[in-house]
């Protein structure tokens, strides 16, 4: 399969004379539309008149008084949500030859860093939603590549005003994270509800709502369908670390800015967090309609981790994995010996970690894992994003193959998958 670039969508970082740039593309289509619109003009013959009664008609064009029900679906969904949506912006410190320096201040080229200590200037925007009022608090969940470098952060509200956020906590693994605001700033906004991801069907309603290229064109909406659930979506973000959603897929156009806004379905409650998209393939093939969502399930997890402590702890089993389809017959008929005909899915285990959790459980290479807890995994993130809805403490079951037969193992979650991920280098070297 080709291998393809996930891209992340917060809005690019503005470049100068954006404005210039951006107003110069704005006048070139509205060019190109007066020159359609010219031949159409021309080839209807509308330059002439074809009055043949000789009255004059000039003025008596009016506005048809027929009202058209324009309600559905989607606009009912949109009106539940659209308030909570909010534009997330990145402040960073001010370079000292960027042109907001040299408008108000420190604009010597030749002047130390130091001369713009505490000055911040607009480096990104993405998207948000509002999904929980509590005291004095409002909190706002977003991508955690929309906030990522950030000394300071700014939340535009539907309404147009703008308040200070601050970070609550972040997750790279998932790319999510978590802000907070003065819950009077957003009295008058009813915060999102999260639906339910695990019953997404494919082919229903799929809307997303955000800020496409930044605020200037805040709470956007696009619609379309669930195009695929369970899409495994690993890219790197800026400080290398890896990123690994379960997602959601959808033909909803998702745009830079989109990022860290709402999937919302019929109802009008989130399903998913807005992440990234493929625009080309790795043969320069162009992409459209292909963006992705962190679902919801797997978000209320890790904001509710991060809201309590800041951060997420996550509990690790021990072994590294390969995915059974991408096994080839010939390797399973040498190291995954009569596995049943009817086992075309799950996790086969490559190595066990001493004295890990699935070592304590009793796991060995080659055993080949098809649910943890009641839950199904067919590939490795499905196993992962299960695992991650335990805690540390937990025990878990887990089922596999081994000779052929099916079996069950209680593991006790002890370890944080950070700490497996140091052990088994250790046992490596």
């Amino acid at each position: 399969m080709e291998e393809k670039d996930f891209i992340p969508t917060p809005s690019p970082k503005k470049p100068r004379n954006g404005l210039k740039r951006f107003l110069t593309g704005v006048a070139g289509g509205v060019v190109g539309a007066g020159v359609i619109l010219g031949i159409f003009y021309f080839a209807n013959g509308l330059g002439s008149s074809n009055n043949t009664s000789g009255s004059p008609s000039a003025g008596s064009t009016q506005v048809s008084n027929v009202k058209v029900d324009s309600s559905s679906d989607i606009t009912e969904a949109v009106e539940k949500a659209q308030d909570a949506v909010v534009s997330v912006v990145n402040l960073q410190n001010a370079q000292s030859n960027s042109d907001w320096s040299s408008i108000f201040g420190g604009g010597n080229s030749q002047s130390d860093s130091s001369d713009n200590s505490g000055a911040l200037e607009e480096s990104s925007e993405g998207s948000g939603v509002i999904y929980k009022v509590e005291g004095n608090t409002a909190y706002i969940v977003t991508n955690n590549h929309v906030v990522e470098g950030q000394n300071g952060l700014e939340v535009l509200l539907s309404d147009g005003s703008k308040v200070t956020a601050e970070l609550v906590g972040t997750d790279s693994y998932t790319d999510l994270a978590v802000l907070k605001v003065d819950s009077d700033k957003v009295k008058d906004i009813t915060p999102a509800t999260f639906g339910d991801s695990d019953n997404l069907k494919v082919g229903e309603t799929a809307i997303a709502i955000g800020s496409p290229l930044g605020s200037q064109y805040a709470n956007s909406v696009t619609s379309g369908i669930i195009s695929s659930l369970n899409r495994q979506v690993t890219s790197q973000n800026e400080e290398g670390q890896t990123v690994n959603i379960n997602a959601i897929q959808t033909d909803a156009a998702i745009n830079p800015g989109n990022s860290g806004g709402p999937l919302v379905n019929a109802a009008g409650q989130v399903v998913g967090i807005n992440s990234s998209k493929i625009v080309q393939t790795e043969s320069s093939v162009s992409v459209e309609g292909i963006g992705f969502a962190i679902p919801s399930n797997d978000v209320v997890s890790v904001i509710n981790q991060i809201e309590t402590s800041g951060s997420v702890s996550r509990p690790g089993l021990g072994v590294s994995m390969v995915d059974l389809a991408n096994i080839t017959s010939e390797q399973q008929s040498q190291f995954l010996k009569n596995l049943p005909e009817s086992v075309t899915q799950g996790v086969v285990v490559a190595n066990v970690t001493a004295g890990t959790p699935a070592d304590e459980a009793g796991l060995k290479q080659y055993d080949v894992i098809t649910k943890i807890g009641d839950t199904e995994v067919d590939t490795g993130v499905e196993l992962q994003s299960a695992l991650y809805k335990h805690k540390i403490g937990d025990t878990v079951k887990i089922t596999y193959y081994r000779d052929g037969k099916e079996e069950t193992a209680e593991a006790k979650l002890t370890m944080d998958a950070s700490q497996l991920t140091s052990s088994a280098s250790n046992q490596n070297q």
